[in-house]
């Protein structure tokens, strides 16, 4: 993986390649960074360009026999580790080296923009709880007291280390904090507040923010060159800088349609009804038909739902201050936000993100979903009397 190649911020990728020119890496680094970001592709073009037989001062030369390698993730000296379980190909005592062709494949798939629901999904333990277990952590020092197999770096790259085993963590840390001379270990989390502070306390903090709306759309002019301008803004203000989900939306943005559609439907019965005027009908049946269209789309589903209610709402309110512009929105919802502004104030708002937050908490715990939105709906009119 060549740094050009890498779809991040330009300054991380200059920061990272003038600390390996100064000779100023540390031994650990965590990058924190969104689902779908290009964290693991920054990982390996930052391993390529320190073990590149021919680097220039800003990128490897992606054509020496080590840079082959790392191109197929196939390197010697590149260790991979990522949560894994028990499946039916592997029935017992999983770890990540028996996945390793699989995973690979499934980088390869994606272009690098891999988040972890994606890869339970095509492990096929999507029910299960897949960790870095004790035999991953057992490989790495097992690793780390040999000698690389080019004289050079040894890199150990743990993808999703928040998904770390609480068991195993502490056969890393010592390894973290003494590892061998010229290891290096990459630890990348989309969820970073779930990391042990063992582990954070032993790495070099490298924060990957998320991609601009104007990135995105760039990215997909580059791989649809037939999109339109307008197209590509759309969906990069849907994806909220995950460049997978704008390739998801592009593909099919009937999901997207259907979330408008029913927040359309839902608090326009929901204002209906809390105002109870003789021109406006509360349209129960409605309300029903896309709660339970809501519920069949599984609880990822419900709860991708409730995020985008939130970001309407917001924007709805952003849409009625003195600076419009600052609700970045796709034409069609400007459609929809244009029937609520001004209809909706500030303390509502702030009822209603209350209400839509204790629905997502109660769907994680479980709860049944039919009745969470249902009750929902009534808070909601509540909050809008």
């Amino acid at each position: 993986m060549l740094f050009k190649d890498v779809l991040v911020d330009p300054k991380i990728k200059k920061q990272i390649i003038n600390q390996i020119k100064n000779n100023r890496v540390g031994h650990a680094q965590l990058f924190q960074c969104k689902p779908g970001s290009h964290a693991f592709a920054l990982a390996v073009a930052m391993a390529q360009y320190m073990n590149c037989e021919h680097p220039s001062d800003e990128d490897s030369c992606g054509q020496c026999p080590s840079c082959i390698q790392f191109e197929k993730l196939t390197h010697p000296d590149l260790h991979l580790y990522f949560p894994n379980s028990t499946t039916k190909k592997v029935k017992e005592d999983n770890e990540s080296a028996l996945f390793i062709d699989d995973f690979r494949k499934f980088v390869f798939q994606n272009d690098y923009h891999i988040e972890i629901l994606d890869w339970l999904i095509q492990l096929g333990g999507e029910n299960k709880q897949a960790t870095i277990n004790i035999r991953d952590c057992a490989d790495i020092i097992r690793h780390n007291s040999t000698r690389s197999y080019s004289g050079g770096y040894k890199f150990y790259i743990l993808w999703c280390i928040d998904r770390i085993y609480h068991a195993a963590a502490p056969k890393l840390l010592k390894t973290l904090e003494e590892p061998e001379n010229k290891s290096l270990f990459i630890l990348i989390s989309e969820n970073p507040e779930q990391i042990l502070s063992t582990i954070r306390s032993r790495t070099q903090l490298v924060n990957i923010p998320a991609l601009t709306h104007e990135q995105i759309s760039s990215a997909l002019h580059q791989k649809f060159p037939d999109i339109g301008e307008q197209a590509a803004r759309d969906i990069a203000v849907l994806a909220e800088g995950d460049y997978n989900k704008a390739i998801r939306i592009h593909e099919d943005d009937s999901d997207f349609k259907a979330s408008l559609h029913a927040f359309d439907i839902i608090l326009s019965s929901a204002l209906a009804f809390a105002r109870q005027q003789p021109n406006e009908v509360v349209q129960y049946d409605s309300v029903m038909e896309e709660v339970g269209e809501i519920v069949a789309q599984g609880r990822e589903g419900q709860k991708d739902f409730i995020s985008f209610s939130l970001r309407m709402l917001r924007n709805i309110l952003l849409a009625s201050t003195s600076h419009p512009e600052m609700a970045k929105v796709t034409s069609s919802e400007a459609t929809v936000i244009e029937k609520f502004k001004g209809k909706i104030n500030l303390k509502q708002v702030s009822t209603l993100t209350e209400e839509f937050n204790k629905a997502q908490f109660h769907i994680s715990r479980n709860g049944n979903s039919s009745l969470i939105f249902t009750d929902l709906f009534f808070k909601m009119a509540d909050a809008l009397r």
